[in-house]
């Protein structure tokens, strides 16, 4: 297929097509396809003057030698974030200077650094490289995230070529790592050697890849873009939270393939993805993507910021239209239609020890809320070679996995992951606790989240480790530094979100909650935001205490041991809650 131009549009365009709205908008939306590509503010000017991509060229030649007072500010604060760059937050300013300094203001001379891992698929020699990366560039810091990426930090400008050419060395990049563009694919971590997988979406994700990642003509999508895939039963890649997602299934007649969503996002104004009711074969799914992307692109909504996200042009087209659109413009022949997928099977993370098809097993292990080190990636390499492993394996859940291990080593394998913070064996508390980057790097955060969390962990196992058998599965809980959602807080049984807040009269750091969200699981048949209570704040240090008290009401109150936190957040009075 041949490459498109930046600024082509359909031939034919489709106007009037806010369905679900009642009056024209007296506004052009920015949509390339309706109202052509002129900027409408200072975000597309700069991506319309230079393709993102560009600025790798720049960082190489010339901010790696002049240093950071070097960078072009444009360049700074938009196209670095095109490499995986980002300016971490200066350290000692509080969060409640966030919304009143300036991005110059609240930045440090240093970059967050995000290693692209797409279907969280990693070799031991790339996970060594990683760690020896974070140990001589970043000050040892390292994460794993929500979307299957290695997040470092402390990186300077001046490291920057010498950092992607050890990653590239392996087959690793930071290529579309953040920007306007479509993000890592997320994938299921036990593609490939899963003992119930349907299918191996190993194949359409280094399709989507090798076409289409770092492809200029979709380098400057309204905003960022993300995809996930899964060919297991458990449904694993939180697919009704991405723009774009393919969950398999077998269809009655057609055989194996995937049921795709679309225009799920979180953030400020969540929104689950919906299906479109089309099956797609593994041989379409690069097809049907790329598809996808470019009615973003075209259709897409760029005069404002917050709401240039493929769930606001779903909003207001609606399933119908959409589908319509994707066929009669973007595709070469329709497709079939499909029922949905079954209900997910098991659970999502992976943790724990698992038989693989081939009779060798994998083992899950969780981190203390992603937060590793250099040292600890480059002992994990080290371990699982021991163990006759060379693959690596990470999670949408901040998890990893180790695979092919025979099962006279498991046990060992275990204690192992143990010594270095990675637990194959966790309490329920740290198996479901997950944290975005929060104050500590983040320019938008307001609360400290990573020790936070991982103080409530510790807390909640002495206070409640004794309950696990009665509270019998996981209480997922997620803590954000912000509103912005990154940690996915609607869709946690108990979601933090961080602001400041009002305790005793003191305004203090501290978390607004949510209760009763979640993705579809084998504990439910669909996924569901969670409930806010009006008023229901909690203070930075005080997670572990209220976590603690709702866990309790909860086993006190619901209806019997079948009954799910979730189920049981959205019917209690909110005097329960609180």
């Amino acid at each position: 297929m041949s490459p498109e131009p930046t600024t082509a549009v359909p031939a034919a365009p489709v106007r009037g097509a806010r369905t679900r709205t009642a009056r024209v908008p007296t506004k052009p939306h920015g949509q390339w396809a309706v109202d052509g590509t002129e900027p409408l503010n200072g975000n597309e000017e700069f991506k319309l003057a230079d393709n993102g991509l560009n600025v790798r060229e720049r960082i190489e030649g010339e901010y790696a030698q002049g240093g950071f007072a070097s960078i072009d500010p444009t360049d700074l604060h938009g196209r670095f974030r095109w490499w995986g760059l980002y300016t971490q937050r200066k350290p000692g300013i509080d969060g409640g200077r966030t919304a009143t300094l300036t991005p110059e203001e609240l930045e440090d001379e240093y970059f967050m650094l995000r290693v692209r891992i797409d279907g969280g698929q990693l070799t031991t020699e790339q996970l060594r490289v990683i760690g020896g990366i974070s140990t001589e560039f970043a000050r040892d810091t390292a994460d794993f995230t929500d979307r299957q990426n290695i997040q470092l930090h402390w990186i300077r400008i001046e490291d920057v070529p010498e950092v992607w050419r050890r990653l590239e060395d392996v087959d690793l990049s930071t290529t579309e790592a953040c920007g306007d563009v479509p993000r890592v694919i997320l994938g299921s971590p036990v593609a490939g050697i899963a003992a119930d997988e349907i299918i191996d979406p190993t194949p359409q994700i280094r399709e989507i890849v090798d076409r289409f990642i770092g492809d200029e003509t979709l380098a400057n999508l309204p905003r960022k873009y993300k995809t996930a895939i899964t060919g297991h039963p458990s449904q694993d890649v939180v697919h009704e939270i991405n723009d774009c997602a393919f969950v398999a299934y077998e269809h009655p007649e057609l055989g194996i393939g995937y049921d795709l969503w679309v225009g799920g996002a979180l953030s400020t104004v969540p929104r689950l993805g919906e299906r479109l009711g089309a099956f797609v074969a593994p041989e379409r799914v690069a097809e049907v993507w790329h598809a996808v992307t470019r009615i973003f692109r075209d259709y897409g909504y760029r005069r404002l910021r917050n709401k240039a996200r493929l769930k606001f042009l779903l909003a207001d087209w609606g399933v119908e239209r959409f589908r319509e659109v994707l066929e009669n413009e973007y595709l070469d022949s329709p497709l079939p239609d499909g029922p949905a997928a079954p209900k997910p099977v098991g659970r999502g993370d992976h943790v724990g020890v698992h038989r693989q098809k081939d009779g060798l097993f994998y083992v899950g292990a969780a981190p203390a809320v992603g937060r590793v080190s250099g040292t600890a990636l480059t002992a994990l390499a080290d371990l699982a070679e021991e163990h006759g492993s060379s693959r690596i394996r990470t999670t949408p859940y901040q998890k990893v996995l180790v695979l092919d291990i025979a099962e006279d080593r498991v046990e060992s394998l275990i204690a192992g992951l143990s010594a270095i913070g990675l637990e194959a064996r966790p309490s329920l508390f740290r198996r479901a606790t997950i944290a975005c980057t929060g104050i500590e790097f983040c320019k938008l955060a307001i609360v400290e989240t990573k020790v936070n969390a991982a103080q409530a962990i510790e807390q909640l196992e002495e206070r409640l480790g004794a309950l696990e058998p009665e509270i019998g599965r996981p209480i997922t809980l997620h803590v954000n530094g912000c509103p912005n959602s990154c940690a996915r807080i609607q869709t946690a049984d108990i979601g933090l979100k961080g602001q400041l807040v009002t305790i005793d009269g003191e305004q203090v750091p501290g978390y607004q909650v949510h209760l009763g969200g979640g993705l579809a699981n084998a504990d439910r048949e669909e996924a569901g935001l969670g409930r806010t209570v009006r008023g229901l704040k909690v203070p930075a240090d005080g997670i572990a205490d209220y976590a603690e008290r709702v866990i309790r009401r909860y086993l006190a109150d619901r209806a019997d041991a079948d009954e799910t936190f979730a189920t049981w957040a959205h019917r209690a009075d909110e005097e329960a809650l609180v």
